[in-house]
């Protein structure tokens, strides 16, 4: 069944919020934001090693790196796009209104417990992989493998943060099952190179997002996405 991974992922975050409600409404407020810094540590890692996985290379007995220029320009390209199109301004409108529509306009942290998790399980290489491998061969592996790691992370978020966290389910569903839809044209757009660069930038906001779980909200990670199509982009440019 076409799709069926990102039901699979979807249904996952879903259960994974619903158990960190349950475990949340008997967790202090003080133990809540030590489980935030806690979540947002864990991402920083995840960030740093998906970066590191694509900057640094091992030839022989040495390290080399590369990447820096292309993660630069990327980066401030696609950081200026982001900036003119105010997306994360979109991403919080859409927040809020679901906090409205859902009962929760009490929740303080509802908006940005939605935008964190969502940023957290919707970038990333193996969203598109796993997508474009459902839609042509119908091979979800990656996505359930996916589903298991998004599970354990909005439980986690979902009992530091509210529930917002577990409505991330809404975007993933929409990221996933559209690259699933149209996994025969993607497909040949996603070279080994565009998913390198797709993964190392990713990386780069994924950490972006733990930074700003620790420390409070000092980037604005949604008006950085379009750094992802950018670095696809790049792929395909001669140089």
């Amino acid at each position: 069944m076409t799709g069926l991974g990102t039901i699979i992922n979807c249904g996952a975050i879903i259960a994974g919020g619903i158990f960190g409600l349950l475990f949340g409404r008997f967790v202090k407020e003080a133990v809540q934001d030590s489980l935030t810094k806690v979540c947002g540590v864990c991402v920083l890692f995840i960030g740093i090693a998906g970066t590191l996985e694509g900057i640094f290379t091992v030839e022989g007995d040495k390290i080399t790196s590369g990447s820096t220029m292309l993660i630069i320009a990327c980066l401030a390209i696609g950081t200026l796009i982001g900036e003119l199109l105010n997306i994360e301004h979109g991403f919080e409108r859409f927040g809020e209104w679901l906090k409205s529509k859902t009962g929760n306009a009490k929740d303080a942290r509802f908006v940005d417990a939605f935008v964190t998790a969502s940023l957290t399980v919707s970038i990333g290489a193996m969203a598109i992989v796993g997508a474009i491998q459902d839609g042509i061969a119908g091979d979800y592996s990656i996505l359930v493998t996916k589903a298991i790691l998004d599970l354990i992370i909005i439980m986690i978020m979902t009992c530091a943060m509210g529930k917002g966290a577990m409505f991330s389910a809404i975007p993933v569903a929409l990221l996933q099952g559209s690259v699933t839809l149209l996994a025969s044209l993607l497909r040949p757009i996603m070279t080994d190179a565009a998913l390198a660069n797709l993964s190392t930038i990713g990386s780069i906001l994924i950490f972006c997002v733990g930074v700003n779980l620790i420390w409070g909200k000092k980037l604005s990670v949604a008006n950085m996405l379009p750094a992802v199509v950018i670095a696809v982009i790049a792929a395909f440019l001669p140089f």
